[in-house]
């Protein structure tokens, strides 16, 4: 049996393992290490199993995780989110859908803090939700706000799938940081104009809120600004190239810290347990992506990618035509997979497909981002979905389901802007870093 006829098999017991819903790391380290097994003998694989953990866990630019995670967490737990959150509520005040954008907005400016899609909609289901219902939005329209919100965390910097991306494509985090912001900036603007147009055309799901007077609006800009100052200090220290992305993730969760002791946010007991959570997370994260570097090195024994490549060579696919069925495999893989299953999983067979194709690699980040936002919100699997509905037991499921879907109108936006303006990703990493 030849090499390439191993690794399909061994996607094929990949994608069965999750199907029976084994864990990501356990079907990525089983595939990965007997997969090798297959293809290079007992010898090979037992080497590899015994220097990926230490590979990975020593790799420096994926240190900035556990920081970040940490940054996110505190933020949660001394109501930094929650400000912001009540600042462009009241700024927002009087217009029908307000409510929805604040919700968008708040939710772009958390994740481009914490970097992850889950812990913002998490959060901003537990502060926004109650506000809305109390504003008497309908159901269906605050959770997919929420959700859609909560998505764009993995896009904004600092994004945590495009550490791990840049990590598995040999790609420098700083640049990646740089071609996701005007993406992320105009993914937000999209999914704020697709929350006016649902607000207008079916004004029965979104009561306008009262008018708050231009003092009570100037007043609630002095809450936000702890965070904007985190913000400004570790993501304008990034493009400033003062610091590394490691570095601005430890002066973000020392920032973040020391804030939240000076406005007396955080006590002990809350630090500790910010702590204990960012180091759960953490490892999950770690183990899920050791398993995948089994995987990846089973990819290239296996020499799978370099057959695809010829194959779509062979039958005279144009680079649309590649990128066309990529899109739509992520899409069908994020019914099953949550987001960094799907990175992990996809990015070692795609990447040198898409490579060969003349794609860059950067740009092609933004797309793997994008569609895997839509995994995390599109039914019936979407994780954002079932976190969401998690937070507030009495929530219909089906409700959350009919909220989101004019929202998913956005992202293919967004793709269809990539592919006919592809400097929207890469003027800025250009500028930036040449």
């Amino acid at each position: 049996m030849s090499a390439a006829s191993i690794g399909l098999i061994g996607i094929l017991c990949l994608f069965a393992l999750l199907l029976a819903r084994a864990p990501v790391w356990l079907a990525l380290t089983l595939v990965g290490f007997f997969g090798n097994m297959a293809v290079s003998g007992w010898r090979s694989a037992f080497a590899v199993l015994g220097t990926t953990p230490f590979d990975t866990a020593s790799f420096y630019n994926l240190s900035v995780i556990p920081l970040f995670v940490l940054v996110g967490d505190i933020a949660s737990n001394t109501r930094l989110s929650a400000d912001l959150f009540n600042a462009a509520r009241v700024l927002l005040s009087g217009v029908r859908g307000g409510l929805s954008v604040a919700t968008i907005a708040a939710a772009a400016c958390f994740g481009a803090v914490c970097g992850s899609s889950v812990a913002t909609a998490a959060t901003m289901t537990r502060i926004a939700l109650p506000e809305m219902r109390k504003a008497g939005y309908a159901d269906s329209f605050a959770t997919g706000s929420i959700a859609a919100g909560g998505s764009i965390g993995i896009l904004v910097p600092p994004s945590i799938i495009l550490v791990i991306y840049g990590a598995i494509a040999e790609q420098p985090v700083p640049k990646l940081f740089a071609a996701a912001l005007f993406p992320g900036l105009t993914l937000t603007a999209l999914y704020i104009i697709v929350a006016i147009t649902v607000a207008r055309l079916r004004p029965d799901l979104a009561s306008p809120v009262k008018h708050s007077t231009w003092p009570e609006r100037l007043a609630a800009l002095r809450e936000p600004w702890q965070f904007v100052a985190l913000f400004i200090i570790t993501i304008g220290g990034i493009y400033g190239g003062i610091f590394s992305p490691t570095e601005a993730a430890a002066v973000g969760a020392l920032g973040a810290i020391l804030l939240g002791f000076l406005g007396r946010r955080i006590n002990v007991p809350t630090l500790l347990k910010s702590i204990e959570g960012s180091v759960v997370t953490s490892c999950m994260l770690f183990i899920i992506i050791m398993g995948a570097n089994l995987f990846s090195s089973f990819m290239v024994q296996t020499q799978l990618p370099n057959m695809m490549v010829a194959t779509a060579k062979a039958m005279n696919l144009g680079p649309l035509s590649v990128m066309a069925l990529i899109i739509f495999a992520y899409i069908l893989i994020g019914c099953f997979l949550e987001g960094i299953g799907m990175v992990l999983v996809t990015v070692p067979v795609f990447l040198p497909l898409v490579t060969q194709f003349g794609y860059d690699p950067v740009w092609f980040s933004i797309i793997v981002v994008i569609v895997v936002e839509l995994g995390l919100i599109h039914p019936p699997v979407g994780m954002n979905l079932f976190v969401i509905q998690a937070q507030v037991p009495d929530l219909d499921l089906s409700a959350v389901y009919r909220g989101i879907l004019p929202f998913l109108v956005a992202p293919f936006v967004l793709i269809l802007l990539l592919f006919l303006f592809p400097q929207l990703a890469l003027w800025l990493p250009k500028l930036l870093y040449g």
